[in-house]
């Protein structure tokens, strides 16, 4: 069994509650479990308004296929968000 994770830090500039916030990870978590097979939610700086922390993870029976379908997601949240992606850190168990 192979696991892949992501954790993906985004920064969106624009966020002045964590109302606003909270939309803007809900709509990029539903999107991704709706097109993806992957767990994902907000794993970090619940707290703070512009500072967002994704974490995914994924179940596979090869590498292969786990970074494959972690760099998919990765790049599905890139192109589905105005937030600023700072920083991106994968693994893979």
């Amino acid at each position: 069994m192979i696991i892949g994770t992501a954790k993906i830090y985004l920064f969106a500039n624009w966020v002045h509650s964590l109302k606003e916030k909270r939309m803007i990870v809900k709509s990029i978590v539903d999107k991704t479990k709706h097109k993806f097979n992957v767990s994902i939610a907000e794993i970090e700086d619940q707290d703070l308004h512009q500072s967002i922390v994704i974490g995914i993870a994924c179940v596979s029976t090869n590498k292969r296929h786990a970074d494959s379908q972690i760099q998919n997601v990765i790049n599905f949240i890139e192109d589905n968000t105005d937030a600023m992606v700072q920083s991106i850190e994968t693994d893979l168990y």
